[in-house]
């Protein structure tokens, strides 16, 4: 489980900071969706420009984070809070994502994707509490001993 985890992890990281960098240095296909959702939600706010290179610039960053394992928790808050964001076009957009009634465009097949790299987010989570959470057998008897010594210093 653990290398399927660490491929999970390399692959969170190469699809947010490839995508990130793409919007920082100003070529992301993303970037008219983007763009579109920012001027109805956010315009006056921030000049688009500085919010799509702060916004890969934090795509980025979340793929960073993805590859240190102690940051996992903090990876998945941000990846939830990302998606959160990602599903916004679905909503605001309707003519940008569905063709017709569950018939997504493109753009909307490439929005719901996004489940999937939920769900890897999430299994990589829990697959990091089993570890940190499972001690070694030295641990556990030490545990032991210090509890029964305890025990029995009180009685």
């Amino acid at each position: 489980m653990n290398h399927l985890a660490s491929f999970g992890r390399v692959s969170l990281f190469i699809i947010y900071f490839w995508f990130g960098l793409l919007k920082v240095i100003g070529i992301s296909p993303a970037e008219p969706l983007v763009h579109n959702l920012f001027d109805q939600l956010l315009a006056g706010f921030i000049p688009f420009d500085l919010f799509n290179q702060l916004f890969g610039l934090a795509e980025c960053l979340i793929g960073i984070s993805w590859l240190v394992p102690r940051f996992t928790k903090w990876a998945l808050y941000i990846l939830l809070a990302h998606m959160v964001l990602t599903f916004l076009p679905v909503f605001f957009l309707p003519n940008d994502t569905w063709q017709t009634w569950f018939t997504p465009t493109l753009v909307g097949q490439y929005i719901i994707k996004n489940f999937a790299l939920i769900s890897l987010g999430l299994l990589i989570f829990k697959e990091y509490q089993l570890r940190v959470t499972i001690k070694s057998p030295e641990d556990l008897a030490k545990n032991y001993i210090a509890k029964e010594v305890r025990g029995n210093s009180v009685a």
